[in-house]
């Protein structure tokens, strides 16, 4: 399977990093089986970076992650997927017990809707059949190094 990863470097030899604020699935290294998600990422960084370059990063997934790795898949906005995503956002410092971390993106759209149910603007359920009607990307979060093990870089492609 190959998947993708945009940014304003290449990444060879991806790493978990923390972020400064926190993200859907926490700490870990993200990426998508979306090239075009991951090429206007890339774009969005360098523009936030102020960076001349975007390159989109490709690698390869070796399936037997799917055999031998501790492994949470949400299939779609779900109420189990809003509460991962409400801990992580809200403390960059919360572990779970996952390897890698599949579902999909809250974007732009999807981020305010869950920062809506943060504040208690909203309720879950409300969100939820809120999100029923909006596009869905998808991400892979590579949460431990064992994770991290499965990736194998291919290429790095410039975008801009």
């Amino acid at each position: 399977m190959i998947i993708y990863h945009g940014g304003t470097d290449i990444v060879k030899i991806p790493k978990i990093l923390k972020p400064f604020a926190g993200r859907d699935f926490g700490n870990g290294f993200y990426t998508t089986d979306i090239r075009v998600q991951a090429v206007k990422w890339s774009l969005r960084q360098a523009r936030i970076r102020r960076k001349n370059d975007a390159f989109l990063n490709s690698y390869e997934l070796d399936e037997a992650i799917f055999e031998n790795a501790n492994i949470k898949e949400f299939e779609d906005y779900e109420m189990d997927w809003l509460n991962f995503v409400i801990n992580c956002r809200q403390n960059i410092n919360y572990n779970h017990e996952y390897d890698l971390v599949i579902g999909k993106v809250a974007n732009d759209d999807v981020g305010e809707t869950i920062q809506a149910v943060i504040d208690g603007l909203t309720s879950k359920e409300f969100a939820l059949s809120r999100l029923a009607f909006m596009q869905a990307n998808s991400q892979l979060c590579f949460s431990t190094e064992i994770a991290l093990n499965y990736l194998k870089f291919i290429t790095a492609e410039k975008v801009n």
